[in-house]
């Protein structure tokens, strides 16, 4: 089977947005009455900012300008939690959203602009105010759904914290908020894909999965994948997996996979020196990395998949499930551009995550999950937003940079060059992550010129002769010849 993944994600740049912290509209009514805390409030005070799809429709602009091409929304759907992983309606868009309208209006003005918009699916497990849960919580064994979930008992103890009387029935993680659907049920696949491609057919241009890990059955994805592509055959499928995910990506299943193995050897590298060493995330190797171990996680991380998937990869540094990645560098700016400078220049979607172009810097979860500060704009740091949009306009501007072949080149102590080819052009990406300047003579470059499209003035000096290169500390290039 030749592997196809969709091409427009080969040059997608996503944007990650947490709906309710990101921005509130005037032009969405509420009932009556209806109030949020006030924009800006401690996320950890959980609760609702109002933030909802018309305040993206609002900000098109500036996401435009930035560059972005995508948009990963987290959960829409009508849900009793700002995160709204804890689904209560896979057909209807959260009303304290805007409802179905304004994800029809945020859909037609994003595709007006060449944007694609790919909503998270949390399919593993709902809320209890899920409608076939609650009918179960209603009628007991009587109702004809209990084969929906994995229930353990009578009667249902949904919202009984006892220990020695706890809930009785299959829960993600043991929460007992999150009921886990009984995805093996006919009724429960069927309810799932025509949900898949209910949205799909409604517009929308992907879905992104949530732990779907957790659905341990590869016949149900395979289904689901079928349903996808036979409603739109250009539709992203990408699972929230945060380790080596072969099972997944052999072109019957996901398209790519929210890549996790590169943030944590990105950050490892360029963080070297600042990485915080109290961070427990899933799978990740937080182990400080010089050059040569950078390179190889890398390398690999490519051998991993077909070439196909490697290039339909959501890139990412961080996410609504970690710490922002100023907040691991312990702030300290040069480590993120300089990773934000790998993400734009390596196969894979790059994506970024709602803040971090002005300096949102937090940690884990609640606490990354703040609101955009939209009339604090004197707080943001403008120098990273206009770092951001070139290095974004860089990508943009030389196809090598997103569709070009891949090859590490050189990896001593804390300097790493890899190359770029696409036809006649090559690109060198030439990054020195340590506190001293290097210089180096780096083989197997073949053009007799090269220019830094980064900058125009370069703080790398060439030397034709076997190409040495001299690099600043905590500095990068990208060289490109003809």
């Amino acid at each position: 089977m030749q592997l196809q993944t969709p091409d427009w994600v080969k040059d997608a740049v996503f944007y990650q947005i947490f709906p309710d912290r990101f921005a509130r509209s005037d032009r969405t009514e509420h009932p009556p009455g209806l109030e949020f805390k006030p924009w800006g409030s401690p996320p950890e005070e959980q609760g609702y900012q109002g933030g909802d799809l018309r305040g993206v429709v609002d900000r098109l602009d500036y996401l435009q300008n930035l560059g972005i091409t995508a948009i990963y929304l987290n959960p829409i759907f009508s849900s009793a939690s700002n995160h709204r992983y804890h689904t209560y309606d896979y057909f209807a868009v959260d009303p304290l959203l805007g409802g179905d309208d304004a994800l029809r209006e945020l859909l037609d003005a994003a595709h007006a602009r060449d944007m694609r918009v790919v909503l998270d699916g949390v399919f593993n497990h709902t809320g209890r105010g899920f409608w076939p849960f609650h009918h179960i919580l209603e009628n007991g064994e009587d109702s004809p759904y209990i084969d929906w979930f994995i229930i353990k008992d009578w009667p249902l103890r949904p919202y009984n914290h006892d220990e020695d009387n706890p809930h009785n029935y299959a829960a993600w993680w043991d929460l007992p908020a999150l009921p886990k659907l009984n995805t093996a049920a006919p009724a429960v696949r069927d309810y799932i894909y025509e949900a898949a491609r209910y949205w799909l057919d409604f517009g929308i241009d992907g879905w992104r999965l949530d732990v779907p890990e957790e659905i341990d059955d590869d016949e149900f994805w395979r289904g689901f994948r079928r349903v996808c592509k036979g409603a739109n055959p250009d539709a992203y499928i990408c699972g929230e997996i945060w380790r080596p995910a072969h099972r997944w990506l052999q072109g019957d299943m996901f398209d790519g996979v929210m890549n996790y193995i590169f943030a944590w050897s990105v950050l490892t590298y360029v963080g070297k020196d600042t990485i915080r060493d109290d961070i427990h995330l899933p799978d990740y190797n937080l182990t400080p990395r010089n050059a040569r171990a950078f390179q190889d996680a890398i390398d690999r991380m490519h051998s991993l998949y077909d070439k196909e998937v490697t290039y339909a990869q959501l890139n990412l540094l961080d996410s609504h499930d970690t710490p922002r990645a100023l907040w691991m560098f312990r702030d300290d700016e040069s480590a993120l551009r300089l990773a934000v400078l790998l993400q734009m220049t390596f196969p894979g979607a790059p994506c970024i995550y709602y803040g971090d172009e002005i300096g949102l810097s937090a940690g884990n979860d609640p606490h990354c999950r703040g609101a955009f500060p939209w009339e604090q704009e004197d707080s943001w740091n403008h120098d990273l937003l206009s770092f951001y949009r070139k290095a974004v306009a860089m990508r943009h501007t030389h196809p090598v940079l997103r569709r070009g072949t891949f090859e590490s080149l050189y990896a001593e102590d804390m300097v790493y060059v890899c190359r770029r080819q696409l036809d006649d052009v090559e690109a060198l990406v030439v990054l020195n992550a340590g506190q001293e300047p290097s210089t180096f003579t780096l083989d197997g470059a073949s053009k007799p010129t090269y220019a830094d499209v980064w900058r125009d003035d370069s703080p790398v000096s060439v030397e034709r002769e076997g190409l040495t290169l001299t690099v600043p500390p905590r500095d990068a290039a990208v060289l490109v010849g003809r």
